[in-house]
């Protein structure tokens, strides 16, 4: 499912801070690190199903207030921090919404099990021959 990134903009908060890092003096004077978060519950994006979903599969990236919160400080410009969080909350998401395929129970066909009996007799066949034979 792609998400829409301008959407998802106008529901997130973000925190700056200052980071660590490369970054020379800029590190000690700019605030470049980027705490983004996004809450799932109050989100008109979703519906309460798709609420429901990624509430259950986004569970362990939940902070004490229920939020779920990204954090980058890789760039050297808060904007780029941003753009970065940004992504990788819409990744998030959209990997959290897919729903896996459920699996089909298929009966092994006939021909499949007399094919790996046939196997599996030859491949005793081969070991029985490998015995020494000791009847002297």
């Amino acid at each position: 499912m792609n998400i829409d990134k301008a959407a998802l903009q106008r529901e997130v908060s973000y925190k700056a801070s200052r980071s660590g890092g490369k970054g020379g003096q800029n590190v000690n004077k700019v605030s470049t690190k980027v705490e983004l978060l996004f809450s799932i519950i109050d989100s008109e994006l979703f519906t309460d199903d798709e609420k429901a979903l990624l509430s259950q599969k986004l569970q362990s990236r939940f902070n004490k207030d229920g939020l779920v919160q990204v954090v980058c400080d890789e760039e050297r410009s808060q904007y780029l921090n941003k753009e970065l969080a940004l992504e990788r909350l819409a990744v998030l998401l959209a990997n959290a919404l897919i729903v896996p395929k459920v699996r089909k129970k298929v009966k092994v066909s006939k021909a499949a099990k007399l094919a790996r009996l046939g196997d599996k007799k030859a491949q005793a066949g081969k070991k029985e021959n490998r015995k020494k034979n000791f009847d002297y």
